[in-house]
């Protein structure tokens, strides 16, 4: 009788889980802890920050026409530098300005340290360094 509680009680706590999973906005590890604790308590917190660190990270790349936009998009004639390594998932500095991709508004870019960066305009987060 009590295995069948407990398996009632855990299916709970996992359908609740997905709801909080799926309307959550917190993402990465910060979520994937929280969630992990709901479940699993400490070692699930430790397990779910671990996974959701990886999988907040992860982001998808841009589609192929607004790679090819920003490669072909003249620089602008000012050059801009900045101190800080350009990196894929962190935002760019305040200071860079960033222009919107005409045909896809989902997408930016800035041409920093010689590099041409796209971002995501909200967050400035960088989403990829055209090599």
């Amino acid at each position: 009788m009590n295995i069948k509680a407990i398996g009632i009680v855990a299916s709970m706590l996992v359908a609740s889980t997905s709801a909080f999973a799926q309307s959550s906005t917190v993402t990465g590890a910060a979520g994937g802890a929280a969630t992990g604790a709901i479940v699993g308590g400490p070692v699930g917190a430790a397990v779910g920050g671990i996974v959701g660190g990886v999988a907040g990270t992860l982001i998808d790349p841009p589609p192929q026409k607004v790679v090819t936009y920003v490669q072909q998009v003249p620089a602008p004639s000012e050059r801009v530098v900045v101190k800080e390594k350009i990196v894929v998932g962190q935002p760019l500095p305040k200071t860079v300005v960033v222009t919107p991709v005409p045909d896809d508004p989902k997408y930016a870019y800035a041409v920093v340290n010689d590099q041409r960066v796209i971002v995501e305009p909200s967050s400035r987060k960088v989403i990829q360094v055209i090599q």
